[in-house]
């Protein structure tokens, strides 16, 4: 069954959970200028008929977007019907920061963060990023005490959710110590995870299980990311975030010799076959990296033979 506000209100995201409901998310970056932001707001009026169960806002590095974030997430909460969840990082944030945007978000209403220690800035040569908030199980437990503080309007406050890195994190190459720091950031007090993107289910059906062995009872949710082009595969590569791509994604890829219009059908349909399998394994939830982008998330949705997620309740 899946949720969605429409169906069952842009209510706590862990009764969703506990009811065995499959969530369905986008993720959106902040604009960084006016005519960006509105051209966002086209897309993101294309996806509101598709009533995702709540879209993530995400942050820049070493808080550098941290009033595009607050700005959007504010904005998608009052003028829309969608369900903001914005980031929130240790990077370069001290308690007291951390404590302000916590009740900045409370009192716009925001009931749902996703926690992460996030990336340090570049080439700036700033005190130690990470000095208040050393990991993201730091910053779980902050979220958890303000909670605890009754500080936030609504009695259970914030939903705390966290990032899961299927194909391997790319700053612990110890995949053991990996799932301990994850375990420790749900025993922190974590309700859910939110993966990185990956592309092959297999690594994601590894995560989970490793994760159930490790005693790690939060839902996870599995990120996937449509590729539109080449230079957005390349773009991945580079960044640091262990992209894998399978052999029979690439071959599948130097079948279409570059041609635009090829490798964007091509990347859309291997997502959708993703998102099919995932919901077969039953999955938790699908969150779609949409890169600010309307087509391919509609697509999917039509090839899964829907037009909202509350089709597939």
């Amino acid at each position: 069954m899946w949720a969605s506000p429409t169906t069952s209100g842009a209510g706590d995201i862990r009764d969703l959970f506990a009811q065995g409901r499959t969530t369905f998310s986008f993720e959106f970056f902040p604009p960084k200028t006016a005519e960006a932001a509105e051209e966002l707001y086209k897309h993101i009026a294309a996806l509101e008929k598709l009533r995702p169960t709540f879209v993530s806002v995400t942050y820049g590095a070493g808080g550098s977007t941290r009033e595009l974030t607050h700005q959007l997430v504010v904005r998608l909460k009052t003028t829309t019907p969608l369900d903001p969840m914005p980031h929130l990082t240790c990077v370069c944030h001290d308690e007291k920061q951390i404590d302000e945007i916590l009740q900045q978000y409370a009192n716009a209403g925001i009931n749902k963060i996703l926690a992460l220690r996030g990336d340090p800035p570049r080439g700036t040569g700033a005190e130690d990023p990470y000095k208040h908030f050393a990991h993201a199980r730091d910053l779980v437990r902050a979220i958890r005490k303000f909670n605890e503080a009754g500080r936030h309007p609504q009695r259970r406050g914030f939903a705390i959710g966290v990032a899961g890195f299927p194909e391997g994190h790319p700053d612990c190459p110890n995949r053991t110590v990996e799932i301990e720091r994850m375990k420790a950031k749900c025993d922190e007090g974590a309700d859910f995870i939110v993966t990185q993107l990956f592309f092959d289910n297999h690594d994601f059906l590894d995560f989970r299980d490793r994760c159930g062995l490790a005693g790690i009872r939060q839902p996870i949710i599995a990120g996937v990311m449509p590729i539109t082009s080449i230079a957005g595969m390349k773009k991945m590569s580079e960044l640091a975030l262990g992209a894998r791509y399978p052999a029979p994604l690439l071959r599948a890829m130097n079948r279409t010799g570059g041609d635009e219009t090829a490798v964007r059908r091509v990347g859309v349909h291997w997502a959708t076959e993703q998102c099919r399998d995932l919901l077969d394994k039953r999955v938790a939830g699908i969150h779609l990296y949409t890169l600010n982008r309307s087509n391919a998330t509609r697509e999917i949705y039509a090839s899964l033979g829907v037009e909202s997620s509350a089709d597939l309740a």
